[in-house]
């Protein structure tokens, strides 16, 4: 090397000099690396900071190496302005050639052998010296960034998860929702172990909660595993949903009960106009099948009355599910209820029918002037005795009506068509 080479090869070791220094006091200070150092550690973490810590005075005694063999090079080349060919010589030895001695060889930092160390020392050049440094550091840093971004990310959030877990257990403890008494209890008891041990881990054991990124090689390249976690805080969402339900409950309680008894005192006053109604049509109607009329609901008085009892004694978590299956219920009895009084006055409505047919058919007969017919007034005459007496056989008032009808029709078919009528259309 002349002297300009070797002017800017010790500048450029120089500036390297200040990069590597800047990185390895920025490791040494760095957040994650102390806090490594303090932590009891476990597992895969455990594993790698006992490779990782060695490799870190590892690479401060190769940085000291480096420091010195500059150091020696910079004196060297100070001695005169204008070196000799043998300071040169020497000069390039330094810089260029393996003049940098170090224990060990590469089995001694991060990549130990079955066989142990090869050597002793080996010697290295500067450029090889700051290769090797460069893979020590990357794969500290990795080591070092990747725990601190687990450890900033997760405890925090569990800490946060956990007072709001605490939060919910009170105010679960306050509507009945215990363990053992309700499956919600059960789920926060659940979820406290969870997050207990989820947070014991994440502090002891971060790697193992980090995903590496794919196809990245850069130090922490990746993210936190929120998995645990965010399963934890669905529960915990589940949970208090449940718990809005039945505070829910708590607060309209009384309104849902009142509707409740409504309701089924609405069915139990159907059902005895459904009896009632039975025995008219049985008196007034002859030869129909009248279906029976079931009693009051007993079961659901029952399941009622209990109800009050669980709102007396404050025991939501039991009331909610109860109120809603006896809603359920009291709608389906007051709906059964109505269709066993429609199903009784069936009859009543079918003779009503023919009653209102019989009636107008004679309006009309009345409106063309054929009232005083024979045939109609003894037609109608019968159909009105078998309609307005009891019992009433509804199949022979149904004959008489149609009778009366085909007579109606024979007698103003005509009258429409006479002489006289030049519109052609009914009346």
């Amino acid at each position: 090397m002349d002297r300009d080479e070797v002017d800017r090869a010790l500048a450029r070791l120089g500036a390297e000099y200040e990069a590597i220094e800047t990185s390895l006091l920025a490791l040494q200070d760095h957040a994650g690396r102390r806090l490594l150092e303090g932590a009891e550690l476990t597992g895969v973490t455990l594993e790698r900071w006992n490779a990782t810590e060695p490799a870190i005075t590892l690479l401060w005694s190769y940085f000291d190496t480096y420091s010195a063999a500059l150091r020696a090079a910079r004196e060297l080349r100070a001695r005169r302005r204008f070196p000799s060919r043998t300071d040169l010589s020497e000069l390039t030895d330094l810089l260029r050639g393996e003049s940098v001695t170090v224990a060990g060889g590469p089995s001694s930092a991060t990549q130990p052998s079955i066989t142990g160390p090869a050597k002793l020392s080996e010697q290295l050049s500067l450029a090889a010296l700051v290769s090797r440094m460069n893979d020590l550091y990357a794969r500290s840093l990795d080591m070092v960034v990747t725990a601190d971004a687990v450890w900033s990310a997760l405890p925090a959030r569990i800490d946060l998860l956990a007072a709001e877990l605490q939060r919910t257990r009170s105010l679960a403890h306050s509507v009945g929702v215990r363990p053992g008494e309700h499956p919600s209890g059960d789920d926060l008891e659940d979820i406290t172990h969870e997050l207990k041990a989820l947070r014991t881990q994440v502090v002891t054991d971060p790697l193992a909660f980090w995903r590496p990124g794919l196809g990245s090689s850069a130090p922490g390249g990746g993210r936190p595993d929120t998995e645990r976690y965010d399963r934890a805080a669905r529960a915990l969402e589940d949970v208090r949903r449940e718990i809005d339900a039945v505070l829910t409950v708590r607060q309209d309680a009384e309104q849902r009960l009142v509707r409740l008894r409504d309701v089924l005192s609405r069915a139990d006053r159907t059902l005895t106009e459904a009896r009632s109604a039975r025995g008219e049509v049985l008196a007034k109607i002859a030869a129909s099948e009248v279906p029976a009329v079931g009693g009051p609901p007993t079961a659901l008085q029952e399941q009622l009355v209990l109800a009050a009892d669980y709102r007396r004694h404050a025991q939501w978590h039991r009331l909610s599910p109860l109120l809603e299956s006896l809603e359920r219920e009291a709608e389906d009895e007051l709906m059964r209820a109505r269709a066993s009084l429609t199903a009784v006055t069936a009859p009543l409505a079918v003779r009503a029918e023919l009653r209102g047919r019989l009636d107008a058919y004679k309006a009309k007969v009345a409106r063309h002037g054929m009232a005083e017919d024979p045939l109609l007034i003894e037609r109608y005459d019968a159909a009105r005795r078998m309609l307005w007496s009891a019992p009433c056989d509804l199949r022979v008032a149904e004959q008489a009506v149609l009778r009366y009808q085909q007579a109606a029709a024979e007698v103003l078919v005509p009258r429409r068509n006479g002489p006289g009528d030049h519109t052609g259309s009914p009346s």
